[in-house]
C-alpha cells in the first residue's frame, strides 16, 4: 500500500474512533469530499482533544492551544509541531498528534480555509481555558459556542462553496454548530458538574438551556435551504436528525437514543 492510500486509511480508523455524530455521514460523501470533511474533521479534533483533556492543566492547554493556533497561521511546521507536544506525547491521543498528517490529506485548494478555521478555534478555546469555562451570560455562551462548533459550520460552508460553489449562510450555518454543541451540553451536564464545569448561563434552568438549543437548530433547518447538492444535503441533515431525536429522548428523561434509532435515522436519512 503507497504512502498516500496508507494515510487515508488511518484517518478513516481514526475518523471512526472519534466520532459519533459524523463519521456515518462523512463515508457518505462523494470524493473529494470525504476526503475533504474527513481531514477537515480530524483538523479541529485534534485541538479539540487538548481543550478537553482531564490530565493536562489549564496553563498548559492554552500554551498547546495558542503555539498550535500560531503554527497554523504559516506553512504548516510539523516538526515544530511535534516538537511542541513532546513533553505531553504520551498522554495525547493519535488524533491530535497526527495534525500534520490531517493537514496533509487535504486538498490545495482548501486546506488554508480549513488551517485558517482550525486556528482560530485553537485560540478561542486557549482563551475559554484561561477563563475556567465560566459562562455567566447567554452572551458567553454564544461565544464558546462559536469556537467550539459554530467554526465547524463556518469551515463546512468554505467547503461547500470550494466544491460546486455552493453559497450558505455562514450566520445560519454558526447557529447550526452552536445547536449541536448545545445537545451535548445537555446530554453531558451532569458529568460536567462533576469536574466542576458548568456550561448554563446564571439563572438558566433546563428550559432555558432546551429552548436555546431549539431555536439554534431551527436555524440549521434554515440553513439547509439555501444546499441544492443532494450528497452535501445528505451530509447535513443525518446530523440534525441525530441531535433533534436527541433533545426529545433528553426530553424524556433519558440519557441518549439508541443505536438502534441512530440506524434508523440514517437509513431513513438515505432513503428520502
Amino acid at each position: 500500500m503507497n504512502q498516500a492510500k496508507q494515510l487515508q486509511k488511518d484517518a478513516n480508523n481514526i475518523l471512526k474512533q472519534t466520532s459519533r455524530t459524523f463519521y456515518v455521514p462523512i463515508t457518505l460523501l462523494k470524493s473529494p469530499l470525504k476526503q475533504t470533511v474527513g481531514s477537515a474533521y480530524l483538523c479541529m479534533r485534534a485541538v479539540d482533544e487538548i481543550e478537553d483533556h482531564v490530565e493536562l492543566n489549564v496553563q498548559t492547554k492554552q500554551y498547546l492551544l495558542r503555539s498550535t493556533s500560531a503554527l497554523l497561521q504559516h506553512p504548516f511546521n510539523d516538526q515544530a509541531y511535534r516538537e511542541l507536544l513532546r513533553p505531553y506525547e504520551s498522554l495525547l491521543p493519535e488524533v491530535t498528534v497526527r495534525l500534520g498528517d490531517w493537514i496533509r490529506l487535504c486538498p490545495d485548494g482548501i486546506v488554508d480555509k480549513v488551517k485558517e478555521s482550525t486556528s482560530i478555534m485553537a485560540a478561542g478555546m486557549a482563551d475559554w481555558a484561561e477563563k475556567g469555562w465560566h459562562i455567566k451570560t447567554k452572551e458567553d455562551l454564544d461565544d464558546y459556542t462559536y469556537y467550539v462548533a459554530g467554526l465547524v459550520g463556518v469551515m463546512l460552508s468554505d467547503i461547500w462553496k470550494w466544491y460546486d460553489g455552493t453559497e450558505t449562510d455562514r450566520e445560519l450555518a454558526i447557529g447550526y454548530g452552536r445547536g449541536l454543541q448545545a445537545v451535548n451540553i445537555l446530554r453531558n451536564q451532569d458529568e460536567d458538574s462533576e469536574r466542576g464545569v458548568n456550561f448554563v448561563p446564571n439563572g438558566w434552568n433546563r428550559d432555558d438551556m432546551f429552548h436555546y438549543t431549539e431555536s439554534n437548530l431551527a436555524q440549521a433547518d434554515e440553513y439547509m435551504k439555501a444546499i441544492k447538492t443532494r450528497n452535501i444535503l445528505l451530509f447535513c441533515r443525518i446530523p440534525l436528525a441525530l441531535a433533534k431525536r436527541t433533545v426529545k429522548a433528553l426530553k424524556e428523561g433519558r440519557e441518549k437514543i439508541s443505536r438502534y434509532e441512530v440506524e434508523t435515522i440514517v437509513e431513513e436519512m438515505k432513503d428520502d
